[in-house]
């Protein structure tokens, strides 16, 4: 299978200049240590004469008798740097988690594009590999056409993967893991503290039938990323404990983002993109 571009119109409706920045800001997001006449207020000094007198604080005057001026952080361009989970387990149902995830991390870079920002597309399995990076709206077809040719196998580490890129982030970023989250949770917490720093969106692609398997009776499950299979009888009693079991995982899964400051979201590979992406970029 290959990723449809037609998603790509979908993105035309929302409004790239979302104030996700701002509720990143709130979050503890990098600034830059430049002062100058941005809008992000840094600090306040005392006055002294040949200050601009339109920057003296004068709520602050009223309490303290004393002058003072505030102080701005100049404003810089966020970067999105895109990973994306490139495991064997990824091409479950015909590479349909990769796909989603793909089309997701494909969303971010273009609206990033859009404002003129700069985005880093990567995927990761044991280690990060990179794949397109750009500013302009018209290289995410590029980047479409490299994920197509991406073949999802071995196992994902994303602990090793992400504590090496987090070397490489060197502006102010909003760091976007999409996965399949198949991975211990102690372990997705330890990754994501490598990244901590920055903005951190959490998108937890689910296939369906990893949550309700279409088998019952005897069945023999053979491991994603490993050569080990399990015969068992599945019915309705071991579906339920596999599926309480499933979503004890997720939420562990969910836990570790929260704890770590990210955002999470989940989405299914069998709802419409709009709908998953608008929870993605908004939240």
């Amino acid at each position: 299978m290959s990723i449809d571009p037609d998603f790509l119109a979908v993105l035309d409706r929302f409004d790239s200049t979302i104030d996700r920045r701002s509720a990143a800001r709130s979050r503890g997001e990098q600034r830059s240590a430049a002062i100058g006449e941005g809008l992000v207020f840094s600090d306040h000094r005392r006055y002294v004469p040949g200050d601009d007198t339109r920057r003296i604080d004068w709520t602050v005057y009223a309490r303290s008798n004393e002058l003072y001026v505030r102080q701005f952080e100049t404003e810089r361009s966020l970067t999105a740097h895109v990973l994306l989970d490139r495991s064997a387990s990824m091409a479950f149902a015909d590479r349909a988690a990769f796909e989603f995830a793909a089309k997701i991390g494909l969303g971010y870079a273009y609206l990033f594009a859009a404002e003129h920002n700069e985005f880093r597309l990567s995927v990761f399995g044991e280690a990060a590999t990179r794949v397109d990076d750009a500013a302009g709206t018209g290289a995410v077809v590029s980047a479409l056409d490299r994920l197509d040719e991406v073949e999802p196998r071995g196992q994902a580490d994303p602990e090793a993967a992400l504590s090496a890129y987090a070397e490489t982030i060197t502006s102010r970023s909003v760091v976007v893991l999409a996965s399949d989250c198949l991975v211990d949770p102690d372990a997705f917490e330890a990754a994501l503290r490598a990244v901590s720093d920055h903005h951190v969106v959490v998108v937890h692609v689910v296939v369906p039938d990893v949550l309700s398997p279409p088998v019952s009776g005897e069945t023999i499950f053979e491991g994603l990323e490993s050569p080990t299979s399990l015969r068992t009888h599945f019915g309705p009693r071991e579906a339920s404990r596999y599926r309480e079991r499933v979503e004890a995982h997720w939420n562990a899964i969910e836990s570790a983002a929260v704890a770590r400051g990210g955002d999470y979201v989940r989405v299914r590979t069998d709802e419409p993109f709009y709908d998953a992406f608008e929870r993605a970029w908004v939240g």
